[in-house]
């Protein structure tokens, strides 16, 4: 099955260890190359995101961004130690008229400075905070692949319908060699009874097979299909299969190269221009394939 490279997902998570925000964007390239965004109090995962990417994707240049918000619960609000406080107002009202003019002014900041005064919300569990953004991300990775997996299909089937084209070209060229072969064997008898009184028949021959060995492209037609059935197998694995993909091409062009370059008639030299059309309009689709 073939996978695009180019492909967007976002998904949003929330539950007791905050919200999580993941991005994930990729587009084409000839190696895995991962950029990744972490707040800073996750930047901890990143080997574990980095792990995670690399095991389920193979090529592409993907942006990894993750967005957290922190729980908002009871929880988030200061805790005040009430019996300290106490205690130290009445420690206050007893030393005050001790302290000299200038140090009897005591703030509620003052008060609210002193250790244990005041205790700050609980931070989310780390284990569990881990794990929720983890969580989070393999459904956003899901969510990628799968549109990743919908472009690939629709990717194929236009590889798909270039192949049958392709198909028609080479049976259109197998058929149509013969027929250049025989009207070429026609004209050039009729030009040399023109310009002697009497043909030699075993040299006309002999002009005759170097003009078909000149136009056999057997050989190519033969390999052109060889190469469109493995583009086909190839395109059922299910495996990366970009770079093998980008391989036939370069061999499906070289075949059509050399079949272009036989051509002794304009309705073939058509048809290999048609060829080498379709096999550039693969090329540059497969360069999206991973």
């Amino acid at each position: 099955m073939a996978y695009s490279m180019t492909a967007f997902a976002r998904d949003e998570t929330s539950d007791t260890a905050g919200t999580f925000v993941w991005e994930l964007r990729s587009v084409n390239h000839r190696y895995l190359e991962l950029n990744l965004r972490l707040p800073e109090q996750l930047r901890q995962i990143e080997p574990q995101v980095r792990k995670l990417l690399q095991s389920s994707l193979k090529r592409g240049k993907v942006d990894c961004g993750l967005k957290y918000q922190p729980p908002e619960t009871e929880s988030a609000t200061l805790a005040v130690n009430n019996e300290l406080i106490s205690s130290l107002l009445a420690t206050i009202e007893q030393i005050q008229p001790q302290l000299p003019d200038n140090q009897r002014g005591v703030t509620a900041l003052d008060i609210l400075g002193w250790p244990g005064a005041i205790t700050p919300p609980a931070a989310p569990d780390n284990e569990a905070l881990i794990k929720s953004a983890i969580t989070a991300l393999k459904q956003s990775l899901t969510q990628l692949k799968q549109t990743r997996g919908k472009e690939g299909e629709q990717l194929s089937g236009l590889i798909s319908q270039r192949l049958d084209s392709i198909d028609v070209i080479v049976s259109k060229i197998r058929v149509r060699v013969p027929e250049i072969i025989s009207s070429r064997r026609d004209k050039l008898r009729t030009r040399v009874e023109e310009l002697v009184s009497k043909t030699d028949p075993d040299r006309l021959e002999q002009e005759l097979v170097i003009l078909a060995q000149k136009a056999d492209v057997e050989e190519e037609l033969d390999r052109l299909e060889i190469h469109l059935r493995e583009v086909r197998d190839t395109l059922a694995r299910d495996e990366p299969i970009g770079r093998r993909l980008d391989f036939l091409m370069q061999e499906l062009n070289r075949e059509a190269n050399t079949t272009a370059s036989k051509s002794i008639d304009g309705e073939m030299t058509a048809l290999t221009v048609d060829l080498k059309v379709l096999i550039e309009q693969m090329r540059e689709q497969i360069q999206n394939i991973e």
